[in-house]
C-alpha cells in the first residue's frame, strides 16, 4: 500500500500538452490521466525517468499511446468491468429512445405540437423480434446482448477474436461476419475499441447497406463512425435513425448532427451513475497504489499482449497481460483531471480510498476536482 510516502497532485482541469509536459518534470511516478488527456510518448518523456506508470480513468484506452508506453516500460492500466452494467444499460436506453421515436415525441410535447392521437403519427420499431447486431462482444457487447434477450430479440454478434461466452447466452447468439450483420440487422450496436482497424468501421458504404428501417448506436468510441457520413445518412433516409453516446471530434458534433430529429444524443453519459463513477475511480485508486507499491496492478494494458522483462511475472486474464514491474524508489502520485459526477468529487472519492488504503499518508491536494 502507500504507507507514508505518497503525495496528491490533483488538477481541476484539462492541462494543455505542454502545461502538463512541464508538471511531470517535477517528478512524478504515477499520472492518473481521463480519457480527455492525450498522453503520448512526448508526455510520458517529460516524466522520465521517475514515471513509471499511465493509470486511466477510463475502460477505454484510445487517449493513451500504449505502444510508446510499453517501449519506455511504462506501466498503463485501466478500469474495465464496473461499467458494464451501466454502459450497457445506456446503450438500451438509447436503443428504445431512437427506435420508439421518443426524444422526437418529447420535442412535440415541449413545442405544442401535439393535437391528440392519430393512427400514422411517429411510428416507430417494434424492438420485440427485431433482429440485434452487437459489433464487439466483450463485458459489455455482452450485456446488452443478455438485455436485448429480454426483449425478444434475435442477437447476432460480430467479434474477431474468441472471446469466451457467458453461459446465460451460449445457444441464444449467433456469430456472423460484419457483412451480415450490416445486412440483416434491425439495429446495430457498436462496443469495440477505437483502433486503426476499427476508425470509420460505419462508413458511408456500411450506411448504405444498412436496412433503410435500421437504427444505429454507438456508446463505445465516436471515431468508430464516420459522422459526416452519419448526417448524409440521416438525412436522406439511408437508416431510421441512431442513438449516440460519443463522437468524433468530443465534445463537438459533425456539422448538421444536432438538427437531425432523428438522431438521440447523449453527451456521454455511458457510465455516469454515481455507484459505476465511484467504482471507476476506487478501482483507478488500485491501480495507481499497485504502481507506487511495485505489485501487481488489477488491470493493464501491454501493446501486444506480451511483457517486458522490467515487469514482475505476468498472469494471463480474459485475454490480457496483468504485471507490474517494482522499483525500489518511492515518491508522488498525480491523480488530475478527475470529472465530478452528481456532485460527487471524484478526486476525492480517490484521496478517500488511498486515505483509507494507508496508513499513515500525506496528500497535497491542487485544484477542484
Amino acid at each position: 500500500m502507500v504507507s507514508a510516502r505518497a503525495e496528491l497532485d490533483v488538477v481541476g482541469s484539462i492541462l494543455p500538452t505542454g502545461e502538463l509536459q512541464a508538471r511531470l518534470g517535477e517528478g512524478f511516478d504515477v499520472l492518473a490521466p481521463q480519457l480527455r488527456d492525450r498522453v503520448d510518448g512526448a508526455v510520458m518523456d517529460a516524466g522520465l525517468p521517475r514515471l513509471r506508470a499511465v493509470c486511466n480513468y477510463a475502460v477505454g484506452f484510445d487517449n493513451v499511446d500504449v505502444p510508446a508506453a510499453t517501449a519506455r516500460g511504462i506501466v498503463v492500466t485501466n478500469t474495465p468491468g464496473v461499467l458494464t452494467d451501466a454502459t450497457a444499460d445506456c446503450a438500451m436506453g438509447l436503443m428504445l429512445a431512437a427506435a420508439r421515436r421518443l426524444c422526437e415525441g418529447d420535442n412535440e410535447m415541449r413545442a405544442g405540437r401535439y393535437l391528440g392521437w392519430e393512427p400514422q403519427y411517429l411510428l416507430g420499431l417494434d424492438l420485440n423480434g427485431a433482429t440485434l447486431a452487437v459489433v464487439g462482444f466483450g463485458r459489455i457487447g455482452q450485456a446488452v446482448a443478455k438485455r436485448a434477450l429480454a426483449f425478444n430479440m434475435q442477437v447476432l454478434y460480430v467479434e474477431d477474436n474468441d472471446v469466451p461466452i457467458d453461459p446465460a447466452l451460449a445457444g441464444h447468439v449467433r456469430r456472423v461476419d460484419f457483412a451480415t450483420a450490416v445486412a440483416e440487422a434491425d439495429v446495430i450496436s457498436l462496443h469495440t475499441p477505437l483502433t486503426p482497424s476499427t476508425r470509420h468501421l460505419i462508413s458511408e458504404d456500411v450506411l448504405r447497406r444498412m436496412k433503410p428501417t435500421s437504427v444505429l448506436v454507438n456508446t463505445s468510441r465516436g471515431p468508430v463512425i464516420d459522422e459526416a457520413a452519419l448526417v448524409r445518412a440521416l438525412r436522406e433516409g439511408w437508416i431510421a435513425a441512431a442513438g449516440l453516446d460519443v463522437y468524433e471530434r468530443e465534445p463537438e458534433m459533425a456539422p448538421g448532427l444536432a438538427e437531425c430529429r432523428n438522431a438521440v444524443l447523449a453527451p456521454h453519459l455511458g457510465s455516469a451513475t454515481v455507484k459505476t463513477r465511484a467504482a471507476m475511480a476506487e478501482l483507478c485508486a488500485s491501480n495507481v497504489l499497485a504502481a507506487l507499491d511495485g505489485t501487481t496492478a488489477k488491470t493493464l494494458w501491454s501493446n501486444d499482449n506480451t511483457l517486458s522483462s522490467q515487469y514482475s511475472t505476468p498472469v494471463e486474464h480474459n485475454g490480457f497481460l496483468y504485471g507490474i514491474h517494482g522499483r525500489e524508489d518511492v515518491g508522488v502520485a498525480e491523480l488530475r483531471c478527475i470529472e465530478t459526477a452528481t456532485g460527487k468529487d471524484i478526486a476525492g472519492m480517490i484521496i478517500e480510498f488511498l486515505e483509507k488504503s494507508a496508513a499513515p499518508n500525506k496528500t497535497r491536494t491542487k485544484g477542484e476536482g
